[in-house]
């Protein structure tokens, strides 16, 4: 049996068994003409001419074609037989990701249709299935020179430039299907409380009605029991708070941090009518993020974070890591340079790497892909994918600031536009709704409204000047490092954690690769002096409390990464190691 790509369990904080992996290869066609809903093309006798590996977009190497030109619409065909241990479950089909549109049809039937090129969807398809092969159709509809899209680094243009890259079309993350009891658990939702040492656990089944249903939770520490309750659910969503005895004398050695990444595992178990008729397995992390007297603390204690901007694109996938191990390395590496976190740039991030993340040690900003202009059409589509997204990681313990809009992107006249600035207030409050444990960055780097963090952008390079700059907060928030007003709309500087979340972009070119970035070394001597010149005066400020270098890797034609697109470090990693830990 061939293995196909990207074959991990794609939602890896909660896990059951029995399911099968859609990914590798699918029938697949381009609709340039916009004439396959008319023809209908999602009847099952139809048949696409080219073949794709799913979950790699057409534009990329590893889907087989590497076609980087406009395709807006596109579809896929697979056949599918079920297993014998799905029989008498019910069968839920799983889309990691498809940018932008998705319709899914089963067996020539509607399945399910959704919006958002960044957030995961479902789809019970029991009553769709036949005996012998089942047909999935999907067709994909991307808006490639929609300014207005929430698209992040994809360009609107054919050809990559400046900041901006290839574009990412159709389904770019795991295809997938699952088998579960008619009642099973759809979801739980995870609050640590670390000054209380209690867990208090949301658990959500999909139905109850009429049934005698009940919810036992296992919750272990290395193996060793340390929590366990029985939830009588009454109805569907039931809460309990669960205190984690016997920790009391070392809990602060069980805390999560990126030096201590310590997870609980849970087990879950659903019986009705004192049968068991489903179990997942699942984590978290007791860790808690908060300020205190203007100062951004982790676990209660002051945190300095030393991260580094992270796009999240591979030479040969793109926006889809070619593999779980790539996943891996890149936390590894930002780990080994010392780091202690990453910013996520422009990109939702694959489950697999937060998971990577929360195992490893890794902060991790959680940041929305953002569109270009304003309209109120962009609010919808914002403001509706960005809940997907923390309905989505909200209980990844490595997650610790989100990030709804970035440099003004989709908001470029927020300085002056009473409506923008209404906008960006909304998303941060959004955000406060849904999530009141971590802080929320309404504007990140410049213009910014209500905000809990004080983000600078800041691609200064010259040593004396970031010294002078941040020697005290006055200087460092009535600064204009881009030219632009670091607040606007009568939001000055309250005393928030100052932060650097952008600066650096050395381009330091290591082979024939033709690129740019924001200053330019020419040799390892002069990349490490210039590293070392920018890193050391904010290392050594009295208000700055982190900062995020830019960049990881290089990302096609952006030479400024600390490790080259293929993952090679431009210098060796101990040196700037070496750099990131000096104090």
């Amino acid at each position: 049996m061939t293995i196909p790509p990207r074959a991990e369990y794609p939602r890896p904080q909660f896990v059951r068994n029995d399911w099968v992996n859609l990914n590798g290869e699918w029938e697949f066609t381009f609709d340039d003409k916009r004439v396959g809903l008319t023809e209908k093309w999602y009847k099952s006798d139809r048949v696409f001419e080219k073949r794709i590996q799913v979950p790699f977009t057409f534009e990329s190497k590893l889907s087989g074609i590497e076609d980087p030109s406009f395709h807006d619409v596109v579809w896929y065909r697979k056949e599918v037989r079920l297993p014998n241990s799905f029989k008498g479950k019910q069968t839920i089909l799983h889309f990691g990701a498809v940018d932008y549109e998705a319709t899914v049809w089963v067996n020539e039937q509607l399945a399910v249709h959704h919006e958002g090129g960044h957030t995961p969807f479902s789809a019970d398809i029991t009553n769709l299935l036949q005996e012998g092969v089942n047909v999935i159709v999907v067709r994909a509809e991307d808006f490639g020179r929609d300014v207005y899209l929430p698209r992040g680094k994809q360009f609107w243009e054919e050809k990559s430039m400046g900041i901006w890259y290839t574009r990412t079309t159709g389904i770019w993350q795991t295809v997938w299907m699952e088998a579960v009891s008619p009642i099973h658990l759809e979801k739980v939702k995870y609050v640590p409380d670390i000054d209380r040492n209690e867990i208090k656990i949301r658990a959500y089944l999909n139905n109850v009605e009429g049934q005698e249903v009940k919810l036992g939770i296992k919750i272990s520490f290395k193996g060793e029991l340390v929590a366990e309750d029985i939830v009588h659910m009454r109805s569907q969503v039931e809460g309990r708070t669960i205190k984690l005895t016997g920790l009391n004398d070392h809990r602060m050695d069980r805390f999560w941090s990126p030096d201590r990444p310590n997870l609980y595992d849970v087990r879950f178990t659903v019986w009705a009518g004192g049968t068991v008729v489903d179990q997942t397995d699942s984590y978290f992390g007791m860790r808690k993020v908060s300020i205190e007297n203007g100062k951004l603390c982790l676990n209660n204690r002051p945190y300095y974070m030393k991260m580094v901007l992270d796009q999240g694109y591979f030479p040969d996938g793109n926006l889809t890591p070619p593999s779980d191990e790539a996943i891996k390395r890149d936390v590894e590496l930002t780990k080994e340079m010392g780091f202690n976190g990453a910013r996520k740039h422009q990109k939702v991030e694959d489950p697999r790497y937060l998971y990577w993340c929360d195992l490893l040690g890794l902060l991790v900003w959680g940041e929305m892909a953002n569109a270009c202009d304003y309209s109120e059409e962009y609010v919808r589509k914002l403001s509706k994918e960005w809940q997907g997204v923390i309905e989505r990681d909200y209980n990844h313990p490595s997650i610790v600031v989100w990030v709804p809009l970035n440099e003004s992107w989709g908001v470029p006249n927020i300085q002056i536009d009473k409506q923008q600035q209404h906008h960006a207030m909304s998303m941060y409050y959004l955000t406060k709704s849904l999530d009141p444990t971590r802080p929320v960055v309404s504007n990140d780097g410049w213009e910014q409204v209500k905000t809990d963090l004080f983000n600078i952008h800041d691609y200064e390079w010259r040593q004396e000047v970031l010294e002078l700059r941040y020697s005290n907060a006055e200087k460092a928030v009535n600064a204009m490092p881009a030219n632009r007003r670091l607040s606007v709309g009568g939001y000055d500087y309250e005393g928030q954690p100052i932060l650097v979340t952008e600066f650096g972009g050395i381009a330091y070119k290591k082979s024939e690769w033709e690129g740019w970035g924001y200053s330019g070394a020419s040799s390892d001597e002069d990349f490490l002096a210039r590293l070392r010149a920018v890193v050391y005066p904010l290392r050594t400020s009295c208000v700055v409390q982190g900062y995020c270098y830019t960049q990881l890797t290089d990302v096609e034609q952006e030479i400024n990464g600390l490790l080259t697109y293929d993952r090679s470090p431009k210098v060796p990693i101990e040196l700037i190691r070496k750099i990131i830990d000096e104090k």
